[in-house]
């Protein structure tokens, strides 16, 4: 098959084109497993068998100005999530130690709003000084909006080592999917990070209502934008937000989308983000043999599976953690079972507005309507869709940073 041979081709140095990005996502589902072999023969000859866990760590959970149709932390968002201004540098650094311990290389730092203020910057830019302090060996990824003038030397400065902003779809897509902000001024951002000496981490967001051809054209945008990281998400739609209706991907959609990336990006970190868990579903596995990076553990404002579960995910496809050398080994005979719900269930309705309040509504069990499980039901798709099942509605994060409750790590 024509898959293989071109993947050795551009293992050699030949990059991919854009019409064979399309011919991938264009193959049938009974070409899938072929086309993660051959992706997987470009990822393990650059990265092996090793997969870098990433720790996210919400500083400032929702309240954001912008209307990206695709955000539950969006102005006039009507999500359930988690609310909550600034962590202190104590709890930030408490939240990111949680993934270090876990084996997390890389602590990503995430702030919702437009862009940091120099107050902002020098804020986050302690807590990177805490968490290098203690842990050289990891990377800090910063995530805090638009940035201005010499805001991403300042973090370099502190210790950071990368910063993200992810471009999400294509500029001809832009509009689609917000009206608040341009396209312009993502690549832009992109650009001030790498000047600023910050490794560039950028990425996508698949299943917001874009065409194979603006799915291509992202993806090549980030080649010449030079990214050392590409995170690729996948549409979680919120009850609450624009977009809470649209369910246009499946697994194997999923893995061409996961392939054609790593066909154009082929030496650089491919990382499965949110959304994996939701849409690959029993075929997450496949996407470690063509990603080399994933989170662990829970999302900004979603919940991820267990972070034990993860670990137990990397073993099990029989890969190793980067770094997790000196990690307790795991039993390859025991079972990870989703834990049961946690009895004070943090709805986020009560949490502090003042820096670093974190607090949530632990103690509010009694009184609190939300008090169940977070993966609070499903939603039926009706019979006249193209894809006639029943859809979970995604999982609220109600546990770790901005709460009274331990991360999932």
């Amino acid at each position: 098959m024509w898959l293989w041979e071109r993947a050795q081709q551009v293992i050699a140095g030949s990059p991919l084109t854009r019409e064979e990005a399309l011919r991938i996502l264009s193959l049938p589902d009974s070409d899938t497993y072929p086309l993660v072999a051959a992706a997987g023969s470009i990822r393990r000859h650059f990265f092996g068998t090793k997969v870098r866990m990433n720790y996210l760590v919400n500083l400032k959970s929702g309240k954001c100005p912008e209307d990206c149709f695709y955000c539950s932390q969006r102005l006039g968002s009507e999500a359930e999530i988690l609310k909550y201004s600034w962590l202190s540098t104590e709890e930030a650094v408490r939240a990111a130690q949680a993934g270090i311990s876990a084996g997390a290389k890389r602590v990503c730092l995430v702030a919702s709003g437009r862009g940091p203020s120099n107050r902002d910057v020098d804020r986050v830019s302690d807590m990177v000084r805490e968490i290098k302090g203690s842990h050289p060996e990891v990377e800090v990824c910063a995530c805090l909006g638009f940035l201005k003038e010499n805001q991403s030397q300042k973090l370099a400065e502190a210790g950071a080592d990368a910063y993200n902003h992810n471009l999400n779809t294509a500029e001809s897509n832009y509009q689609d999917i917000c009206t608040s902000h341009e396209y312009s001024q993502r690549e832009e951002t992109v650009t001030r990070a790498k000047q600023g000496s910050l490794s560039p981490c950028s990425g996508i967001i698949a299943g917001m209502g874009e065409t194979p051809e603006e799915l291509v054209d992202v993806v090549f945008a980030l080649r010449e934008l030079d990214v050392d990281s590409v995170p690729v998400n996948f549409l979680l739609p919120f009850p609450g937000t624009p977009f809470a209706d649209r369910h246009e991907l499946t697994p194997h959609k999923c893995l061409r989308i996961l392939a054609m990336v790593r066909f154009v990006h082929p030496d650089r970190d491919v990382r499965i983000a949110a959304g994996r868990e939701e849409h690959l579903r029993t075929l997450q596995p496949l996407s470690l043999e063509i990603c080399n990076s994933l989170f662990l553990g829970d999302y900004l404002t979603s919940q991820g599976q267990p972070g034990e579960k993860d670990r137990q995910l990397i073993a099990d496809a029989g890969m190793s953690i980067l770094g997790g050398e000196n990690l307790p080994p795991l039993d390859p005979h025991a079972h990870v079972s989703e834990p049961p719900a946690a009895s004070a269930t943090p709805c986020g309705a009560h949490a502090g507005t003042g820096a670093g309040s974190g607090s949530g509504c632990g103690g509010c069990a009694s009184a609190c309507p939300r008090q169940e499980d977070p993966r609070q039901g499903e939603r039926i798709i009706p019979a006249d869709s193209p894809t006639s099942i029943t859809m979970p509605v995604p999982a609220i994060r109600q546990r770790g940073a901005g709460t009274a409750l331990p991360p999932n790590a």
